[in-house]
Parts: structure tokens; sequence; C-alpha cells
């Protein structure tokens, strides 16, 4: 005898949600070149590591009881937390009511995607100093202890936010609050990058970086306009405020910038971008297009001066997360208090909410801030807790030793690089210059003429003064090119000391 499923569902919202989920999974890579172009060469890979696998966690989370502890249907009276009766997505199947369209399977996933972006998010925070495998560890209890009540609070229909009316449309609290607050909270207790290996710090790779931003966009369209859940013209208008944000932000952020340094930065860009997003994630689906463009404009004002918060408490946020996700969170929370309109939330034909000031309800304004601080005090509340418990405990202490920082985590961590002429460079110096070939070697090639191949005569003296010359000039080349990461060794400055020694001597 063989089973056979019965229940039908609207073929269109299934594809809508499908397609969400899957443009919200592009997001991860998303994350991961844009933190990698940020750091430095020596731990770009490892960066990109963190991120994919701080998604593989939460995949295997959210299966065993994150979705239960997020939106259990069995916990109706529950204002805090859900249950564990969906353990392993037990009876997680079909329609869960009979008005329903689409699974709870598909809503299911769909929802664990949300969870994944927002520990990678966090996992930025272990930039260029962090140990990976207590960071996992971290995420998993992270997502079980502050994702999902949080998540619980405002989407699940039991929860005191849900219940009090907040609104949050893609998750300013759930995703991006959260992971800016855990995400500085764990980068206190790393400490600082050691100043010396700071200088002349810069982003390695602005290309890579503008293809993260890019991805993220691309991915932020669905992870906003797909949280209808159905393809209706609520989800229409939140992919148009989307892009609204999004566009007046990196103006906004790029003019910023260029009134200091007279040139159009490519990192501010990407930057104003992703504030303008992070902004639109909470709002999209609540407030007006014209609510929208101002919300970039001054999304990327408050987050661009927001960035000097890290330097007056001195936290290394090395990837900017509090600025760009918690500050740009809480923007786009405001701007529904303001800005959201009965009309617009009910676009989607379901759901009936007063809206903002512009549709004169004022309470809104108290209520968002009240959600705002309850989520910034219990997200930095446990992840310090997670934390301090974490350092204790052997073999998961949070940080890499001072060697181990200097030499960076691609070698410490990870094994492999991002750049194979790191490596090179580094052999480079073990082996030295070779001072006993270098001289013949060097008489051989100037034997011919590089136009023509003409044989030229050729002293002693002329021989040795090339072979000496060209071995300074390589050696100081490879030490600028090692400066400009912070990867230079004491033993290179050495060789070139003895290089330029021997050039005197000859």
């Amino acid at each position: 005898m063989h089973g056979l499923w019965k229940e039908t569902y609207d073929g269109a919202t299934l594809a809508f949600i499908v397609l969400g989920t899957a443009c919200v999974f592009v997001m991860v890579p998303g994350l991961g070149f844009l933190y990698s172009g940020l750091a430095r060469r020596k731990s770009a890979l490892a960066l990109i590591w963190a991120v994919v696998m701080a998604t593989l966690v939460g995949i295997v989370q959210w299966y065993f009881w994150g979705y239960s502890l997020a939106f259990s249907n069995s916990a109706p009276n529950n204002k805090f937390i859900g249950n564990v009766n969906s353990f392993g997505f037990r009876n997680v199947y079909g329609k869960t009511s009979d008005d329903e369209v689409y699974p709870e399977l598909a809503f299911a996933i769909f929802q664990g995607m949300f969870m994944c972006v927002t520990l990678s998010i966090v996992a930025g925070a272990t930039a260029e100093r962090g140990r990976l495998f207590p960071h996992m560890i971290f995420l998993f209890v992270f997502a079980t202890v502050v994702y999902c009540p949080i998540a619980y609070w405002v989407w699940a229909p039991g929860g005191w936010c849900y219940q009090w009316g907040v609104l949050d449309w893609a998750g300013g609290g759930p995703v991006e609050i959260i992971s800016a607050i855990g995400g500085f909270v764990y980068s206190i207790f790393l400490g600082r990058r050691k100043e010396s290996l700071l200088i002349n710090f810069r982003p390695h790779n602005v290309s890579m970086v503008t293809m993260g931003t890019s991805l993220l966009w691309f991915g932020w369209l669905l992870f906003n306009s797909a949280t209808s859940l159905s393809p209706c013209l609520r989800s229409i208008y939140a992919f148009m405020n989307t892009n609204l944000s999004a566009a007046t932000g990196g103006m906004t952020w790029c003019l910023l910038d260029f009134r200091l340094e007279r040139k159009w930065s490519t990192v501010g860009l990407c930057s104003g971008i992703i504030c303008g997003l992070v902004a639109a994630t909470p709002s999209s689906g609540c407030i007006t297009l014209y609510g929208s463009l101002i919300q970039g404009i001054v999304a990327g004002v408050i987050c661009n001066f927001a960035t000097k918060i890290k330097y007056y408490l001195k936290v290394d946020d090395a990837m900017d997360i509090l600025a760009e996700h918690g500050i740009a969170g809480v923007v786009g929370l405001m701007f529904n208090a303001l800005f959201a309109a009965d009309w617009v939330i009910g676009m989607d034909g379901v759901t009936k909410h007063k809206g903002g000031w512009i549709t004169h309800n004022y309470k809104q304004i108290y209520i968002q801030i009240a959600y705002i601080w309850a989520v910034i005090g219990y997200t930095a509340a446990c992840t310090a807790v997670i934390c301090f418990v974490l350092n204790l405990v052997p073999y998961t202490k949070l940080r890499v030793s001072e060697e181990a920082e200097a030499r960076g985590l691609d070698e410490d961590q990870i094994g492999e690089f991002a750049y194979d002429y790191v490596e090179v460079r580094r052999d480079y110096y073990q082996w030295g210059p070779d001072s006993d070939n270098a001289p013949e070697v060097r008489t051989d090639a100037t034997d011919v003429h590089h136009d023509g191949g003409e044989r030229q005569d050729n002293d002693e003296h002329h021989g040795m003064e090339q072979s000496t010359t060209n071995t300074a000039a390589s050696v100081n080349e490879a030490e600028k090119q090692v400066g400009s990461d912070g990867q230079g060794t004491e033993s290179g400055q050495e060789q070139e000391h003895t290089a330029t020694s021997s050039q005197e001597e000859g």
C-alpha cells in the first residue's frame, strides 16, 4: 500500500516562496565576498569560510529545534518562546489550516534562511583574530537563545510584540539589530586587533566588496518582497521600497565621503547601499514610497557618522556591523512609526493595522521604541553570557594568539590561502636570495640584448653590479608588497639589510 499526498496548493504562491528562499540564500556568499574584500588578504579566505559555515550551523539548528522554538503552532498562549513539539520538523508538512495555500514546510524553509543570514552577519565579528570552531559553537547557542525567542516575539501569533502591534516587516529586530548587537558584544570579548598590524590598513579587494554588495542587493529584493508569502501588490510595493532606500542610501554615503576625500569612494557607495537595504528590511512592506526615499537619506547620514561609535567605545568592530546593520535597523523601525500607512499594510488583502503617524496612529512611536530597546537589551545580555562562558571552557577560547594574528587566519585556522602568492611571498623569505648563483645567472642573462638578441661585451664588474642591483630591487619590491597588507616579518627586513650591504660592498 502506497501513501499518496492529496493536499493541493496554489502553484504561484508556492513557486514565489521557493524562489524567495533561493534568493535569500544568495545573500550568504554575498556577505562572504563583502567581508573578505574588506579584510586583509591574509585573512580573506577565513571570513568566507566563517560565513558559509555559519549558514550550515543555522540549517542544522533550524531543523533540530529552531523552527519549533520560533514558530510553534502548538503553543498559542506562549508570549516569549515556542516549544519543541516540531523537533526535527516533526509534522511540518502540509497546510496548517484549511485556508492556507502553501505547505508549512515551504514556510519553515523560507524562515530558516532568515536565521542563516543573521548568523552569517554575526560571523563577520571574527575578522582577523577570532577562532573559528568556538565561534560556530557560539552561533549555535546564539541562534537558540537569542534569535528564536525574538523571532517568536514579533512574528508568531502568540508573541507579545505581535499582539502589541509592533511593525517589523522582514526582520529589523530578529535579523538586523540582534546580528549587530551580537557581533558588537562578541567583538568586545575578542578585543582589539594589534595596533602594530593595522598600519596603513585598507580593504584588500574593493572589487570583491562590490560583487558582494551586488549579490546582497539581489537577494535582499526577495528577502523583503517574499516576506508577504504571496505574489501580491504588497510584495511589489516592498520591492520598490527596497530599491529606493538602497539608491538614496548609496548616494548619500558617497557624497558624505566625497566632502572629505574629494574622491568617489566605491567602499562608501557599497556601505551606503547596504545601510539603505538594512533600513528597508523592517519597513519596506509598511511605509510609503516617498518615505523610503527619505529613509535612505536619513540612514546614509546617521550610519555614516555612527561608524565613529566604535572609536568612542574603543571596540574593534572590524566590519562596521553595528553602524551598518544595528543603527540602520533602528532607523527602519522608527520610520515604521512615522511613515507606515494602513493602506500599504493592507495591500496583501489580509493584514489590518492602523499604521503610523501619517495615518494618525501616534502611539506607534512608543511601541516601536520599547521593542527596539527590548531587543537590544536581551541580545546584549545573552551574548555577553555566552561569550563569558565559552572563554572559560577548555578549547573554546574565542581569540587566536598574537603570533597567529600576525600570520593571518588563513594560515592559522584554514591552512589555505585566498591568493597563492601570499604563500609564495612567505616562502621567498625563507629561501632568501640565491647569492651563490645570482652573479652567473645575471651574467648569462645579460648576454642577450632585449630587442635584437645581439651579443654584448660583458665584464665581470658589470655582471656583479647588475646582479646585486636586481637582487636588492627584488627584495625591496617584495618587502613593499608584504608591508602593504601587514605581512612583513623580521626575517624579511634582515634580508633586505643583507642585500643592501652586499650591494655596498660590490
